[in-house]
C-alpha cells in the first residue's frame, strides 16, 4: 500500500480523540512510507490529516470539486491538489490514486464516499479495502447497523467481513496492508 485515502470531517468533532486520532493516523502512514489521498480541505480533520502528514514529512494528494474550493477552503500546500468538475469526479479521482481506504470519524461525506468505495468494489469496479478507524467507539452505530444488515438478509455475510474495523491508526493499517496484499493476490479479502 503506498498511498491510502483516507475519509474524515470537514469539522473538529467535539472531542480531542478526534483530532488526536488523526495526527496519530498521519504518523503512522508517513512511519510507513503511505502518502495521503483526502479531499482537499483544510478544515476540520481534513486540514488536520494533510497537515500532519506534511509535518511528518509525507506526501499529501488533495482532490476537490471547483465548487467546494472556497466553500471547504482549498488547500494549497500539499503535494498535489486536484481541482474537478463535481463529487463523482473527486471519488473517482481518490478511487484512482489511492490503494484502500479508511474513514476516521466524519458525517455525511464520509459515509458517502465510504458507502460509494465499497459498491465500487461490489461491482468490481476495484479491489481496493476499505477500513473504520473507531475512535472511541464513534463508529459502534454503524457497525451495528451492518451487522443488523446481514441478520435481516439485505448484506452478504462476506461482503460484511470486508468492512474492517480498527481501534488504532496502527491496526487499521496493518488490516489494509494484509487486505491488499490478499487482493493483488485473487484472494478475497
Amino acid at each position: 500500500m503506498k498511498r491510502l485515502a483516507v475519509y474524515c470531517g470537514s469539522a473538529p468533532g467535539t472531542h480531542p480523540a478526534f483530532a488526536n486520532a488523526t495526527r496519530a493516523t498521519a504518523a503512522a502512514m508517513v512511519s510507513r512510507g503511505v502518502d495521503l489521498v483526502y479531499g482537499g480541505g483544510r478544515l476540520g480533520l481534513m486540514g488536520l490529516i494533510a497537515d500532519s502528514v506534511l509535518a511528518e514529512g509525507g506526501h499529501v494528494y488533495g482532490v476537490i470539486p471547483k465548487a467546494l474550493v472556497n466553500l471547504e477552503v482549498a488547500h494549497t500546500g500539499v503535494t498535489e491538489l486536484y481541482t474537478v468538475a463535481n463529487m463523482h469526479e473527486r471519488k473517482a479521482k481518490m478511487t484512482d490514486l489511492a490503494d484502500a481506504f479508511i474513514a476516521l470519524p466524519g458525517g455525511i461525506g464520509t459515509l458517502d464516499e465510504l458507502f460509494e468505495a465499497w459498491s465500487w468494489n461490489v461491482l468490481g469496479y476495484h479491489a481496493k479495502p476499505f477500513c473504520l478507524l473507531n475512535v472511541g467507539g464513534f463508529w459502534d452505530g454503524l457497525i451495528q447497523f451492518m451487522d443488523h444488515a446481514t441478520e435481516s438478509g439485505f448484506l452478504s455475510e462476506s461482503r460484511r467481513k470486508q468492512l474492517l474495523v480498527a481501534t488504532t491508526p496502527e491496526e487499521a493499517l496493518e488490516l489494509l496492508d494484509e487486505a491488499a496484499e490478499r487482493a493483488t493476490q485473487g484472494m478475497v479479502w
